[in-house]
């Protein structure tokens, strides 16, 4: 039984970027979804497509090469709108190299998005 699915998706990934693997397959949900088009839209995954089971369904998941590292952050974390730079340098290895994953009152979005509308959330994970 699955407790937390996020971290496991974040395993799956970096486990089959390490052995060199084309295609990896992980349990879907909305968050899921949310999350993998975002990774898409900066170029850490290729195409996704949903995958019907019967039950929750699963994502077919086209990986690219480009993750190095990704992990969920626990205890989730709440981003003021002025802190997210101190969080980045926390976690991700340069300035302008990989992306946190925020969770606001206007969606899920990466830390760049969130800092350019000025809003800050609460703290996902981070990929580079």
């Amino acid at each position: 039984m699955r407790h937390d699915i996020l971290a496991d998706m974040f395993v799956t990934l970096k486990n089959a970027e390490m052995i060199g693997k084309r295609m990896c397959i992980t349990p879907a949900t909305k968050l899921i979804k949310e999350i993998l088009e975002i990774m898409q839209k900066n170029n850490y995954i290729g195409k996704f497509e949903f995958i019907e089971d019967g039950k929750s369904g699963k994502f077919k998941i086209e990986l690219v090469g480009r993750i190095n590292n990704c992990k969920v952050v626990r205890p989730r974390f709440e981003i003021g709108k002025n802190d997210i730079i101190r969080w980045e340098k926390r976690y991700l290895p340069s300035v302008n190299v990989g992306l946190m994953l925020i969770s606001t009152s206007n969606g899920l979005m990466s830390h760049s998005q969130a800092k350019e509308e000025g809003i800050g959330g609460v703290l996902l994970g981070y990929i580079y």
